[in-house]
C-alpha cells in the first residue's frame, strides 16, 4: 500500500516503522551493548522522529521523551507525542518486548497513533484496526517483568487471572490486541509518551482505556506525569475498576 504522508495515519505508521528499522540497524551494528545500546538507540531514533515530524507537520506541537520539553505545545491543539524506544531496557537486552510510539493528541485526547513492535515485525495503527482474537477461558493480565505493581497483582489474584510479565507499555497494550492478554493495569507511574500512541490504537480496536479510577486520560498537560492507566477488553472494565476502588 502506498504511503500518503499527507495523511496523519500513514505518517505515524511510516515513522514508527522506519524508526524501528533504524533501531534494529543500530543494534545489528555490533558497536554497542547493554545500557550503551539503549542510549544510542534512543538518541538515534529520537533524532529521526523529531526531524521528520517537524518537517512533515511544522505547525503541530511535539513532545518526546528524549527532547527538552517546550511550553509552546501547551497552546497548540495538535501535538505529536512520541517515545523513540519504549522499553529501553528490553531493547538493550535484545529482547522482543519493546516498541516505538508515535501518537497524536488533539485537544488533550489521544486521537491517533501507531505502535511498532520491531521484534514482531508488526505495526499497529489506530486508523487501520485489525480483528482482536476472541478471549480464552483463562483471564490474563500483563504486568511489568521487573516491578509488577502491587495493585495489579492484588486485582489479578481476585480475578484468578494469570500474570504475564512483559517489558514496554506499548508491548503490553498491543498484547491485548494480539490476543496474548486481556487486561493491562498499571499504577506505578508513567509519562504521556508511554501511553498516548498505545491508547489511541487500543481505543480504535474497541478496548477500554482510562485512569484506574475511571477518569479519562488527558494528554498535552504541563505536567507530563501520568500515575496510572487501565487498558482492557471492555467486558472486564467495570469489574477491574470496582476491585481497584475496593483496594483504595
Amino acid at each position: 500500500m502506498a504511503v500518503d504522508l499527507t495523511r496523519d495515519g500513514d505518517l505515524a505508521a511510516h515513522l514508527a516503522q522506519v524508526a524501528g528499522d533504524i533501531l534494529i540497524a543500530v543494534r545489528q551494528a555490533g558497536v554497542f551493548t547493554g545500557k550503551e545500546l539503549g542510549k544510542a538507540g534512543d538518541a538515534t531514533a529520537n533524532q529521526f522522529l523529531c526531524h521528520a515530524l517537524r518537517s512533515a507537520r511544522p505547525d503541530d506541537g511535539l513532545l518526546s521523551e528524549e527532547e527538552k520539553d517546550n511550553a509552546q505545545r501547551l497552546s497548540q491543539s495538535r501535538v505529536w507525542i512520541v517515545d523513540p524506544v519504549d522499553g529501553t531496557r528490553e531493547y538493550g537486552e535484545e529482547r522482543a518486548d519493546w516498541a516505538v510510539h508515535v501518537g497524536l493528541a488533539v485537544d488533550g485526547v489521544a486521537a491517533l497513533g501507531a505502535v511498532a513492535l520491531p521484534g514482531a515485525d508488526a505495526v499497529y495503527r489506530s486508523d487501520a484496526p485489525v480483528p482482536v482474537p476472541p478471549a480464552p477461558q483463562t483471564l490474563r493480565m500483563v504486568v511489568s517483568r521487573t516491578r509488577p505493581a502491587p495493585q495489579a497483582v492484588a486485582v489479578a489474584e481476585q480475578l484468578n487471572a494469570q500474570l504475564v510479565p512483559m517489558g514496554s507499555a506499548g508491548a503490553k497494550a498491543m498484547a491485548i490486541i494480539r490476543g496474548e492478554a486481556d487486561i493491562y493495569l498499571h499504577s506505578g507511574g508513567q509519562y504521556e509518551w508511554d501511553s498516548c500512541a498505545p491508547v489511541a490504537v487500543a481505543l480504535a480496536h474497541g478496548l477500554h482505556c482510562s485512569r484506574i479510577d475511571g477518569a479519562p486520560l488527558v494528554y498535552n498537560q504541563a505536567d507530563t506525569y501520568m500515575p496510572d492507566l487501565l487498558i482492557c477488553r471492555r467486558e472486564h472494565a467495570a469489574r477491574v475498576l470496582e476491585l481497584v476502588a475496593g483496594l483504595a
